[in-house]
């Protein structure tokens, strides 16, 4: 890990970057009160709440149905970690233009540290430069604001606690900032800014004049951890990243050309190319990006990844072609372009005694590869428990990229299989009240013999009202079946079965 010795600090601060990237995904939400929520579900719980929001007594904590109770114009989305990773991406390489040293926080997402020695020979003053790094994140359409102090501590604390930027001038005038701060703007535990509340605690300076021994004890280790950044010794060395350039190529062709397959050998050029300057750099392809412009003046993006980050061209080649072959032109391509984005290649040690699974994972990866080139990325998903009231909404799907090594466990009893079926199937209407003696599986599989239930699931009144009976039934044949009568509908459903 690399030490880089500092002399002024700086820290850019991405307010609430998640809301931030759902506003940004919905401007019309703006205007509105609206939160970010662990997952888009009456029962998700509120983790970023706008200010209109707060206006209406919704803060993170609650419930999503708890907050739509207190304003029927409230919206609300969830924000993967995916997206939020990009952001910070995008956000580093923004930065790269205003110091060559940039390290983004590990631990809250939005926090950047930047190194601000030597700055003045370039920009005019810090509190220029300070200003440039805001209004080109404005540009991006983020809102940001920068403090720049004397140590990591400082500017991070002052970063969080002001609305426009902040330039120090003296390691005192710093410290008699830092002992102003609400203790609520760097602290995240509400139970612990209670505790410390009630005694009276409400800045960082009072927090600081506790006596270090007895933090940890009496207040826990987050308490403790924060009371050592604040006296500058609970933080790691600074550890900026290097500036990567993206590998990109471009190009016209010299004539336009529809053929996939002399398209394909244009590229092929071109990713050998990419792959020697990714090789270069110690990196593998992890994901190649291309694109098309055509002569009537479109243009096509697409990008393919392999199973594993690698350096062979003709893994990357074949899902291109699958790609290419895929696609519906309307004109004739006049110019292409591949970018291709690199991770840190890995270096494999033989093991001394093969204990691998007998089934071949890495093969079962490039399948998946393929699968994904030629019918897209939503063609290979994989099932994820969610909390729900009705059992279609206790799963979703969600693309699989890594295939994760089974490791079965041995189970004594027998379990029972349940499937679902999506939808569910409307079954025939029974004569009677309770479904026993009913065929409801058609005459080969017999009458029902045995019922279990009803089970009843009622609620979803904040969006739209739903009350069902469950039941099991076994059939003459031994079939076990979950069905559901819908009491608004007024007819039965097959759910699923127990196998």
């Amino acid at each position: 890990m690399r030490r880089c010795a500092v002399e002024r600090w700086a820290c850019v601060d991405v307010r609430a970057l998640p809301l931030q990237l759902l506003l940004r995904a919905h401007p019309d939400w703006r205007a509105m009160p609206a939160v970010v929520v662990d997952h888009d579900k009456p029962t998700g719980l509120v983790l970023w709440a706008n200010d209109r929001a707060r206006a209406r007594r919704i803060g993170p904590g609650m419930r999503y149905a708890a907050a739509l109770s207190l304003s029927r114009e409230l919206r609300g989305g969830a924000v993967h970690d995916a997206e939020i990773g990009g952001a910070v991406t995008l956000i580093t390489r923004r930065l790269w233009c205003f110091s060559p040293r940039v390290e983004p926080s590990p631990r809250e997402r939005g926090v950047f540290w930047l190194d601000a020695s030597g700055l003045r020979h370039v920009f005019p003053s810090l509190d220029a430069w300070a200003a440039g790094i805001r209004e080109d994140l404005r540009e991006i359409d983020f809102y940001a604001v920068a403090a720049v102090g004397y140590s990591r501590f400082g500017s991070y604390a002052a970063a969080r606690s002001i609305a426009c930027n902040r330039v120090f001038q003296s390691v005192d005038e710093e410290r008699a900032y830092l002992r102003q701060v609400p203790l609520e703007r760097v602290l995240a535990d509400a139970a612990l800014r209670d505790t410390l509340f009630k005694l009276g605690v409400e800045t960082l300076g009072a927090f600081l004049d506790l006596p270090a021994a007895g933090i940890r004890k009496r207040f826990g280790a987050e308490a403790y951890e924060l009371h050592r950044s604040a006296r500058g010794s609970g933080w790691g060395p600074f550890d900026p990243g290097p500036i990567l350039e993206p590998v990109e190529r471009r190009g016209p062709l010299d004539f336009p050309e529809e053929n996939c397959e002399r398209l394909l050998f244009r590229f092929a050029g071109m990713l050998h190319v990419l792959l020697g300057e990714l090789s270069a750099r110690h990196e593998a392809l992890k994901t190649l990006r291309f694109w098309l412009k055509l002569g009537d003046g479109a243009e096509h993006e697409g990008e393919v990844s392999p199973a594993a980050p690698t350096l062979d061209a003709n893994q990357v080649l074949l899902l291109l072609r699958l790609r290419l072959g895929a696609l519906t032109l309307t004109a004739s391509v006049t110019e292409i372009g591949a970018r291709a984005l690199g991770v840190a290649a890995a270096h494999r040690q033989l093991a001394l005694f093969q204990e691998s699974a007998l089934r071949n994972v890495e093969a079962a990866q490039r399948a998946f590869a393929t699968v994904r080139a030629e019918l897209g990325d939503d063609a290979v998903v994989c099932a994820r428990l969610c909390e729900g009231q009705l059992p279609e909404a206790q799963y979703a799907w969600e693309r699989l990229y890594t295939l994760a090594v089974p490791q079965p466990a041995q189970v004594v009893p027998r379990q029972l299989v349940r499937l679902i079926y999506a939808p569910p199937i409307e079954l025939p209407p029974s004569d009677r009240r309770e479904p026993d003696g009913w065929l409801i599986a058609g005459v080969a599989e017999g009458p029902v013999e045995e019922v279990i239930g009803p089970q009843i699931v009622s609620g979803g009144w904040w969006t739209k009202e739903v009350c069902r009976a469950y039941f099991y039934v076994r059939t003459r044949s031994g079939r076990w079946l979950w069905i559901y009568r819908d009491h608004h509908r007024r007819r039965w459903f097959l759910q699923g079965e127990v196998q």
